[in-house]
């Protein structure tokens, strides 16, 4: 097993209270990210929704689920992080329970992370971007990952998107009951881009693109249940993925 296989992974997107998120990223970066770590738990990334300043959205891995079982385990009930700093990070907190347990797409779509991450006195903000895009789905996972890698992922990288990972449920139960996860049989995209600028130039060349609007976006729209959810993230300062 290599040092970046970490395929168990879980997307989380916190709804917190109005103008608290640089405090829970503050407390989140200092205390809560080598913590996890040391039991075992790969904290992949955290980030500012743009589009929201009320939500927090980070990722986090584990090598399978008995290792994810042992990690929660050890973090969330035996652990003395978390038991000192819970009450000052619920404090900012609504809501939770939009996480999502995912797995890669295919043998190749994990995320290749770095070894190293700024240190816990980093506070430069990265000026690279990551689009999210979450696809629920009507179809079983693997004959919408072809579709995606046949029909949509050309066009994205045709107007920009460097997909850097791609992920579908996890159909493993979930064993930590302490942390719900939702019921969604989903596809999750990432692209990383140099910065906000061209993220948004790839936003606006797809929704220029004929053979998207004309094409793909319909034969799309017809696999889902749901309409796509993108999420313009913008990395912390201690934030591995960036």
């Amino acid at each position: 097993m290599t040092q970046n296989h970490w395929p168990v992974v879980e997307l989380r997107q916190y709804t917190l209270r109005p103008g608290s998120r640089d405090v829970l990223i503050d407390l989140f970066d200092r205390e809560f990210v080598e913590t996890q770590e040391a039991v075992g738990i790969r904290v992949i990334a955290q980030f500012r929704d743009e589009d929201d300043p009320d939500r927090f959205v980070w990722i986090r891995a584990f090598r399978d689920m008995t290792a994810r079982t042992a990690g929660l385990t050890a973090f969330y009930i035996d652990g003395a992080a978390w038991q000192e700093h819970a009450a000052a990070a619920r404090a900012t907190m609504v809501d939770t329970t939009n996480a999502l347990l995912l797995r890669p797409a295919t043998s190749t779509s994990e995320f290749s992370l770095p070894a190293d991450r700024p240190g816990v006195e980093a506070t430069m903000l990265p000026k690279s971007r990551v689009l999210a895009t979450i696809y629920k789905l009507d179809i079983a996972t693997g004959e919408f990952a072809e579709f995606f890698a046949s029909r949509v992922q050309p066009v994205l990288a045709g107007t920009g998107a460097a997909l850097i990972g791609s992920y579908v449920t996890e159909p493993a139960p979930n064993t930590f009951a302490m942390l719900p996860v939702r019921a969604e049989t989903v596809f999750v995209s990432f692209a990383l881009f140099e910065n906000a600028d061209r993220l948004d130039e790839h936003l606006n060349a797809l929704a220029r693109s004929q053979v998207w609007v004309e094409q793909v976006r319909p034969e799309l729209s017809k696999r889902l249940s749901e309409p796509l959810q993108q999420l313009r993230l913008a990395p912390t300062s201690r934030s591995l993925l960036r």
